[in-house]
């Protein structure tokens, strides 16, 4: 089925009649100039339909569902949860991160009657936008990853993310569903008081899932019900999201041999953590995305790689006022470390105030591109990250 999409440059009921020669069955349109055929459907909006239809499908289904969402880390734990759930289950996940207002109707669509646990990652950037996505895909299961500072500018402050992602927990508690909750994190402790949950902690009695971190250098080792495991994640800010899938994966009885071999042999892709060899550089590519929590986190981290270190950052997106002092603060937070070179590039960080040796900054990438040699460094640890937009990927070439 062919859904005729509209966005702010382009039409998809134009493209119906290719859509029908090209083998789709029928072709949902909203326009009356392209309801043509007995193949076409008319109907008043094809995004709400197509959103409804999801619906629909999930509740025809009737397949259990785990959403999860958060300011960082979101894509990574999705990818953890699937992988030691499917060692047991036939799962349906997100891909990639379809994870907006038509990714979650792909998403739910794609399920099929063999899938038998759906996982569905949600992103947002506005108030109400977990609470729509949670009422498409009504999850009986839910996991917020963490608060942090993430599309400031669209949430309206730190405060403002909070209140949008617990939008997950209100539908959950008020469905009476079951919230997984990370036990070290007193936000996610605090909102759900009144909610049925399943906790999970490190160093933290009480919880249902104790998982223990051992240490992150560079690669995330912790232990579990005297088990060892050893990740192909870098990271200590990378521990919750293996736990949850650990925590998940003992709630839903899976194999504790095979959660381990599933965490053990899931390797980070798309520009997310990645580990690559150039010469005799390592390059830890983190360019997917970057705000000021990830940021901070990934500079407190490549802090402690031996050897002579080199952090390239790009600017961070969608921080809106707070903008100038959140790349100040990052800046400041750089060139404190036990970093031996510090390179910023972008608008933002070019207005940044430095007074250190240490530092480089450019405009644009291709000033950066221009002006500095990367062929000058060896033997070095190099950190990317930068905000999506910056494609601080095409560093590597």
């Amino acid at each position: 089925m062919f859904f005729a999409l509209k966005g702010d440059n382009f039409n998809g009921n134009t493209y119906t009649e290719n859509a029908l020669k090209n083998g789709a069955n029928y072709a949902i349109v909203d326009d009356i100039e392209f309801n043509t055929s007995s193949k076409t459907i008319l109907v008043d909006n094809v995004l709400e339909t197509l959103q409804k239809l999801a619906t629909f499908h999930r509740v025809y289904l009737k397949t259990p569902i785990v959403a999860l969402t958060g300011s960082n880390g979101k894509t990574t734990t999705k990818e953890l949860i699937n992988a030691v759930l499917s060692q047991k289950f036939n799962t349906t996940a997100t891909v990639g991160n379809l994870n907006n207002h038509i990714g979650v109707p792909l998403t739910l669509l794609s399920m099929t009657k063999d899938t038998e646990i759906g996982i569905v990652e949600m992103g947002a950037n506005h108030q109400k936008e977990i609470a729509f996505l949670c009422s498409l895909a009504k999850p009986n299961y839910g996991y917020i990853t963490n608060f942090g500072k993430a599309h400031l500018e669209g949430f309206g402050g730190i405060e403002g993310v909070i209140k949008g992602k617990s939008e997950m927990y209100d539908f959950l508690i008020a469905h009476d569903k079951t919230i997984f909750v990370n036990a070290n994190d007193t936000i996610q402790v605090e909102k759900t008081k009144q909610a049925s949950t399943f906790t999970f902690g490190n160093k933290i009695k009480n919880t249902d899932v104790l998982i223990d971190f051992l240490e992150a250098k560079p690669f995330v080792f912790c232990s579990y019900n005297d088990l060892e495991i050893k990740s192909q994640l870098i990271g200590d800010y990378n521990f919750n999201n293996i736990a949850v899938a650990i925590a998940m994966g003992n709630y839903f009885k899976v194999d504790d041999s095979k959660i381990k071999i599933a965490i053990e042999s899931y390797l980070p892709t798309n520009n997310r953590s990645q580990i690559i060899q150039k010469g005799s550089n390592k390059i830890i590519l983190d360019a997917y995305n970057a705000n000021p929590t990830s940021m901070r986190a990934a500079l407190l981290n490549f802090e402690k790689q031996d050897g002579y270190k080199v952090a390239i950052l790009g600017d961070m997106f969608e921080l809106g006022k707070d903008a100038k002092k959140e790349h100040q603060n990052i800046a400041d937070l750089a060139i404190s470390l036990n970093i031996n070179k510090v390179i910023f590039i972008g608008k933002n960080f070019y207005q940044s105030e430095v007074n250190s040796k240490k530092t480089s900054q450019f405009n644009t990438f291709n000033h950066f591109k221009k002006d500095f040699k990367l062929s000058n460094i060896e033997h070095a640890s190099l950190l990317i990250k930068g905000s999506r937009g910056m494609a601080l990927e095409r560093i590597l070439d």
